[in-house]
């Protein structure tokens, strides 16, 4: 019995689909439950205000666990392989910058992927608690780049400078951390809010020429201008009442 062939394109898909990289996207979504049943079990032992805290607010506590690690793994990852690794560097392979791929770029970019599909489920799960449209929109996005990346094998040196801003993700939870922790009002609260600042400034507004190049990126980068001004803003107004204290 003769099988129905493929289409070309399809079938170039799939020999691009490897099991490395689905297997990174399922050890994406399985890390992100871990990390996310751990961060309420430690936040038990060690944070005594935590079992005060409402349903919803624990819920976010354990959902920022697990972003700010998925934000460490990248951001590193990223950083090796754009700086360290060789993999872009010029004349170091035959293909166009553009075109390089490795198993550990495929792997980050993979488990990313199992992340936000992980995060996306709880957001629209805990619809508009976690997050709103802003969030889906994001992650939307930033799922639907990554993937095409993965099966095209292409322009991975753009959405690692991308995954590279996750740098400052950390800074952000933590700030929220401090918040619901009545920590506001503390010098770490402060000292955060200020590297927070540098951070976006450095990693989400200068870079933005570098991958202005294709099309979804961009649309990721003006949201990032939106929340870098509110953040500007917070600063301004946390600055200003640490001056009056």
């Amino acid at each position: 019995m003769v099988g129905l062939p493929f289409p070309p394109g399809l079938v170039s898909i799939m020999d691009t689909v490897g099991p490395t990289w689905l297997t990174s996207v399922f050890s994406g979504i399985i890390m992100s439950i871990i990390v996310y049943k751990l961060t309420g079990f430690l936040s038990l032992l060690c944070f005594k205000g935590y079992d005060k805290l409402s349903k919803a607010e624990q819920v976010e506590w354990n959902n920022r666990g697990f972003s700010t690690f998925h934000a460490l793994i990248v951001a590193s990852a990223s950083f090796y392989l754009l700086l360290l690794s060789g993999l872009f560097d010029e004349g170091s392979q035959d293909d166009l910058i553009i075109n390089r791929n490795s198993i550990v770029s495929n792997s980050v970019l993979g488990i990313s992927v199992g992340y936000f599909l992980a995060d996306m489920s709880m957001i629209l799960r805990n619809f508009p608690a976690l997050g709103g449209l802003e969030y889906v929109l994001h992650h939307g996005l930033s799922m639907y780049s990554i993937f095409l990346s993965l099966i095209s094998g292409q322009a991975q040196i753009y959405i690692l400078m991308v995954l590279f801003s996750e740098a400052t993700t950390p800074f952000v939870n933590l700030r929220w951390y401090l918040d619901v922790a009545g920590k506001k009002s503390s010098k770490m609260y402060v000292c955060n809010g200020i590297l927070l600042f540098l951070g976006w400034l450095v990693k989400k507004i200068f870079p933005l020429g570098f991958y202005s190049i294709i099309s979804v990126p961009p649309l990721l980068a003006v949201m990032n201008l939106v929340w870098f001004w509110k953040i500007a803003k917070g600063l301004i107004k946390t600055l200003s009442k640490a001056k009056r204290q």
